[in-house]
């Protein structure tokens, strides 16, 4: 299980993708896990731990509802984390200052199972609580 996670939110992504591609595996030992050049989601685990994946920043901009054009730092990188609960880690986050950028939500086209909660962190750094059933 992936317990926290970087994804960078890019603009290029299939040149993005064919960075990581070329220097995760020598340099890490990652492997690909999913996604291609074609993108709009990449990701690559070191022994099925995640270690990085990429976002089509605009995808995210979907997501979150944020202008798709925009590009502030805060929209580049994101910390994405797993949790039991994205309800209860979303109310958590919020009590102690974070942010909504996107309520609890089931996100099928993302994966069979998968329920996300986007929130930014007092200095506004977009963060993803994710959850799998089963």
């Amino acid at each position: 299980m992936d317990a926290l996670h970087p994804r960078l939110l890019v603009g290029r992504f299939p040149e993005t993708f064919r960075f990581y591609a070329a220097v995760l595996p020598e340099l890490t030992g990652a492997r690909l896990v999913r996604g291609t050049e074609d993108g709009p989601y990449a990701h690559w685990d070191v022994a099925g731990q995640g270690l990085l994946s990429l976002l089509d920043r605009r995808a995210m901009a979907d997501a979150t509802g944020a202008p798709s054009d925009t590009a502030t730092p805060s929209d580049r990188t994101m910390l994405v984390g797993r949790v039991r609960d994205v309800d209860a880690g979303y109310a958590l986050c919020l009590r102690h200052g974070a942010t909504e950028a996107a309520a609890p939500a089931d996100r099928p086209e993302w994966g069979p199972t998968l329920r996300t909660a986007h929130v930014r962190d007092p200095e506004g750094n977009l963060v993803e609580l994710q959850s799998y059933d089963g």
